[in-house]
């Protein structure tokens, strides 16, 4: 169960996404607090400002972002001393078995296919947020990578 006060970073450049998102949190009254990126270059200047201290607890990452993919992202910031054990879930409407596989092997913490419905949306964003704390922010076995609504 959700414990303490979560620091997220939602990286997506679907504005209604980003929008979606912020509604489901705020209808669940979790304890978090939310910081939006619009690119992967926005991101990663991001983290790069912040990788002393104040890194997000939590980044969901969008796949399909311009300037910079989500993929491209992941890889860099497992690459990184300062920012490896930064928990990616993976944020994407592809459920594509190969990139879901890749993504498994480039150390993203979970994988989720964006819901298209608002209710499905609260409830995946609440089981990764309990997911990640029941797992200690730690890469579950493959056949759990993927969190269902």
């Amino acid at each position: 169960m959700i414990k303490q006060n979560y620091n997220l970073l939602l990286a997506d450049d679907d504005e209604d996404d980003c929008d979606f998102f912020k509604e489901a949190l705020d209808e669940l009254t979790l304890p978090v607090s939310l910081v939006t990126v619009n690119d992967g270059v926005q991101l990663m200047d991001f983290l790069a400002d912040h990788s002393g201290e104040n890194l997000p607890d939590l980044l969901f990452l969008d796949l399909n972002m311009p300037r910079k993919n989500g993929s491209e992202c992941l890889k860099e910031i497992k690459e990184s001393e300062a920012l490896k054990n930064l928990p990616v879930i993976i944020f994407s409407t592809s459920l594509d078995n190969e990139i879901v596989e890749l993504m498994y092997a480039k150390g993203a913490t979970y994988y989720i296919r964006k819901p298209g419905e608002f209710s499905k949306l609260k409830k995946v964003i609440e089981n990764a947020l309990n997911a990640v704390s029941e797992n200690n922010f730690k890469q579950p076995i493959r056949e759990q990578f993927i969190l269902q609504p």
